[in-house]
């Protein structure tokens, strides 16, 4: 059952994305957004570097949060964290009852996934996490942009693509990702660096 909301301009994004794989844990960092345009908060928290703990951290990481009352959408960079940590973007949006939408700038080659995740740990458990976010729907943020491809889960993709469009107001990736990348990759490396 897809959860029911009024899309504002100013609706509330938690955008998260990952910093650098330079460590065995790696920092995680959650922007805070009114849309497209004002950063409100941001937050921050770790996962193991191709571990299994990406789904019960961003978990935590949003129930936690002082602005989780008037959240409306997490954004993820993927399904995939710190490397081929899998995220359960079903799982998260079952246990905050908060619609999900990972984004991606290509289009993801399962076989190479499958054939990298056969040097780690569980190869199987994490194929299945990344492949139970669904089916991968184009969006083209702005006219005449290239294309780039979500998945979502608790909201219907006409709804997710109509957010994506609306928070992408200075590049073709959310705002909200485009800065959490920034802030990750700044804290971590000491400038930012590398696209969202």
């Amino acid at each position: 059952m897809y959860r029911s909301f009024h899309v504002k301009n100013e609706i509330r994004v938690l955008a998260i994305d990952d910093s650098a794989l330079i460590s065995d844990q790696i920092m995680i960092v959650g922007a805070f957004f009114r849309g497209g345009d004002w950063l409100d908060g941001v937050m921050r928290s770790y996962v193991k570097k191709d571990g299994m703990d990406s789904t019960d951290v961003i978990t935590n990481m949003i129930m936690s949060s002082k602005h989780r009352e008037q959240i409306r959408i997490i954004m993820l960079d993927g399904v995939t964290y710190a490397g081929f940590n899998p995220v359960d973007i079903n799982l998260i949006w079952e246990r905050t009852g908060l619609p999900i939408i990972a984004v991606m700038r290509c289009y993801p080659d399962l076989r190479k996934i499958e054939d990298a995740l056969m040097h780690l740990p569980e190869p199987e458990k994490r194929m299945d996490t990344i492949l139970r976010a669904g089916s991968i729907t184009e969006v083209r943020p702005n006219p005449g942009s290239n294309p780039i491809y979500i998945q979502c889960a608790g909201i219907e993709a006409q709804h997710a693509a109509k957010i994506v469009k609306l928070t992408a107001t200075r590049s073709n990736i959310p705002e909200p990702l485009r800065v959490a990348h920034l802030i990750a990759t700044g804290i971590v490396l000491g400038e930012s660096r590398g696209k969202a």
